[in-house]
């Protein structure tokens, strides 16, 4: 930068917002310029620019990722950072195919934004990406956990990629959604995608499945079939389940990875296909690698990219959206009005450890709307099995012996690691998070249900990121 100071404008309608990257900025050193509105910025641009600029997505008139493009068209090249209150998966993927260096959610911690700004000037001037494209049809995901908006930057990171990913997470936690939203926000979104669970099919008719058949290649082939290869040539297959695959497929679908054709069962002449594989599992398959469960070789031509998506209860932050969305969604499947969790209701749901995870909560939206009898969900409407009063709230005497097991089983597994470094934090942020919900999201109110003072909650959230 030749010695001077970073030049970094803002640009959001939010002045708190605008005030505090202005002073934290300051604070390091860089010269700033902020504007409520993109005409303000535009009108500047015709005489200056920033070695660095950052954007919101809402803003009234032309909105962020508009203001994105149109720097495009004009022919400006600088890094732009997009920050936005919409912790949606929409959001981040339109940023990055509109170029933005970076994706950001509110509320987010000043530190990094600052130190996220020092990159974007290290890498200095770059081409935005190009228009943004309108919203494709992908299922909802939303999250302002840490782990989710990570899942979120990586979907949009490979919004322009075909490149092979594998997807691991517990069962329940959304695997195919982002398998899905993966191929609806890549070059291949208009041509097919495929799914197959590789457990949902009889090992034994698995390799027809997968890649077809000729007639009479076996007892009951009458006519030739097109396997799951063939029908997604030009798109996506999503390979769902793969650590149960037998060693003999797990050998086919590497020659097909490694050479792009296959031979039907019973075929003489290879086929060529041009196909991006995505695969899931809720295993863990370098311990499957050791194990000899696993081919190593195809073990690394699918874990090109890794994508991990978090179990629920490892984003509780994320439970209150989550029910909210999914409760409207049930409403207008019934076509009734849409039920409202009262707080005592949602703290006792957002302590539940939901081991479906977003399935289960889904299902238990749809289930809640059916059976509470009021427009509200009261503690007394949620059952034994989604944590109600005559499940894990069933007094304290029944909390401290689970508390006791879940000690003892600790302390039988002899990884070494002290009791209380494990239980504390885990602890701390389900009370947080239950005060926080009781407290409708006001820290004073919730500081006072924990009996901390405030910047004592305030530190403690930004410990556990809870923000």
């Amino acid at each position: 930068m030749n010695g001077r100071p970073l030049a970094i404008w803002v640009v959001d309608d939010d002045a708190s917002v605008r005030w505090v990257l202005d002073r934290a900025l300051t604070n390091e050193g860089m010269e700033t310029r902020t504007f409520e509105s993109a005409d303000q910025l535009f009108d500047a641009l015709r005489k200056d620019r920033p070695d660095v600029l950052i954007s919101d997505v809402k803003m009234p008139g032309m909105d962020g990722l508009e203001a994105l493009g149109k720097i495009t068209a004009d022919g400006h090249a600088f890094p732009i950072i997009i920050i936005t209150a919409h912790a949606d998966l929409d959001s981040a993927v339109a940023a990055y195919r509109g170029g933005a260096f970076e994706y950001l959610p509110k509320p987010f911690d000043v530190d990094e934004a600052v130190a996220l700004v020092r990159r974007a000037a290290r890498v200095g001037p770059r081409r935005s990406g190009g228009q943004v494209e309108a919203e494709r049809a992908v299922p909802t995901m939303l999250g302002r956990a840490p782990a989710m908006q990570e899942v979120f930057r990586t979907i949009g990171r490979l919004a322009r990629s075909s490149m092979t990913v594998l997807i691991t997470g517990e069962s329940g936690t959304g695997k195919e959604l982002v398998a899905r939203a993966l191929h609806e926000h890549s070059p291949r979104a208009q041509k097919p995608f495929i799914a197959l669970n590789t457990t949902a099919i009889a090992a034994e008719l698995l390799e027809s499945e997968l890649f077809g058949h000729e007639r009479g290649a076996f007892t009951g082939a009458d006519s030739r079939r097109i396997g799951r290869f063939e029908q997604a040539d030009g798109g996506t297959l999503f390979l769902d389940e793969i650590g149960d695959m037998s060693p003999a497929l797990q050998t086919r679908l590497l020659r097909v990875l490694a050479e792009g054709e296959f031979y039907r069962v019973g075929g003489q002449m290879p086929i060529r296909v041009d196909v991006r594989v995505i695969a899931a599992t809720n295993q863990d398959l370098a311990e499957a690698v050791k194990d000899g469960r696993f081919r190593e070789d195809l073990f690394h031509r699918l874990n090109v990219i890794h994508i991990e998506t978090p179990p629920l209860r490892e984003r509780r932050e994320d439970i209150p959206l989550l029910m909210d969305h999914y409760l409207r969604e049930a409403a207008r499947e019934l076509r009734i009005e849409p039920k409202r969790l009262t707080p005592d209701a949602q703290a006792q749901l957002v302590a539940f450890d939901w081991p479906g995870n977003v399935r289960q909560l889904v299902n238990a939206c749809r289930r809640l709307t059916v059976t509470a009898p009021g427009a509200e969900i009261r503690p007394e409407d949620i059952p034994a099995d989604l944590g109600g009063r005559s499940g894990v709230r069933a007094g304290t005497s029944d909390w401290s012996l689970r508390l006791s097991r879940w000690a003892e089983g600790a302390l039988q597994d002899g990884t070494g690691k002290p009791l209380l470094e494990t239980a504390l934090p885990e602890f701390e942020k389900v009370l947080i998070t239950t005060a926080l919900a009781h407290a409708r999201g006001h820290r004073q109110d919730a500081a006072r249900l924990l009996g901390w003072g405030r910047n004592t909650l305030a530190r403690k959230i930004r410990e556990h990121r809870l923000d």
